[in-house]
Formats: structure tokens, C-alpha cells, sequence
């Protein structure tokens, strides 16, 4: 047991513990942020009585997506965590390019926000 390889083993280890820490906060805010603005938009169409029905389940949709992301990326988050400790624990270790989390959460969130801008431009939003 070489003691430099294990000190850098330690190292990305405290790294990916970071990383996983940082996509909690991120799938946090996404899912939060999706249930919050459901309910927000419902309490005004409460108080203001509209009952726009096509507008509730446009809000709802784009809603449904930020929680849907946040719990995919949770998901993805530590499966990538959990694959990154079984390799750190092998004595070859070889450091290899991993599949970009960020990326396919920043396209789902990409086509949140096309779906929210389609359903405003087309009348569907609040």
C-alpha cells in the first residue's frame, strides 16, 4: 500500500462527497422550486376566483418538470457517487470520464423552460 496513492485516493474521495453535497443543494432547489411555484400560482387563482383551467395545468407541467429533474438528478447524483467509491476502492484505480450529470440536467431544465415559454407565448401560462 503506496501511501501517496492513498492520501490521493482520500482526496477524490472528499471530492466526490462534495460533488454529491453540491447536487443535493441543487436537486433541493429544484424540487422546491417546482412544488413552490405550484402552489404559489394555485393560491392566486384561489383568490382570484379565475379557473382558468388550461393555465392551472400549464403551471402544473412546468412544475411537474422542475420536481421531475431534481428527482432525476438526485438519482443520477448517487448512482455517479456510489460508482465513484467502488472504484476508488480497487487498487488500480485509473481516473476515466464519467457520463456529464450537469449537462443532462441543464438540457432537461433547458426544455422546462421551452415548454414554459411555448405555453406563454400560446396563451397556456397565468
Amino acid at each position: 500500500m503506496n501511501l501517496t496513492n492513498e492520501l490521493a485516493k482520500q482526496r477524490n474521495r472528499d471530492a466526490a462527497e462534495r460533488t454529491l453535497m453540491a447536487w443535493i443543494r441543487t436537486c433541493l432547489s429544484l424540487i422546491s422550486f417546482g412544488f413552490g411555484l405550484d402552489k404559489i400560482i394555485a393560491a392566486i387563482d384561489r383568490a382570484a376566483a379565475s379557473g382558468d383551467v388550461q393555465a392551472q395545468r400549464g403551471v402544473q407541467l412546468v412544475a411537474a418538470g422542475f420536481v421531475l429533474t431534481g428527482v432525476l438528478a438526485m438519482v443520477g447524483a448517487t448512482i455517479q457517487y456510489r460508482r465513484e467509491l467502488r472504484r476508488l476502492h480497487q487498487n488500480d484505480y485509473v481516473y476515466r470520464e464519467k457520463p456529464q450529470l450537469a449537462a443532462a440536467t441543464a438540457v432537461l431544465i433547458t426544455l422546462i423552460g421551452v415548454v414554459a415559454l411555448l405555453l406563454v407565448a400560446f396563451g397556456a401560462g397565468p
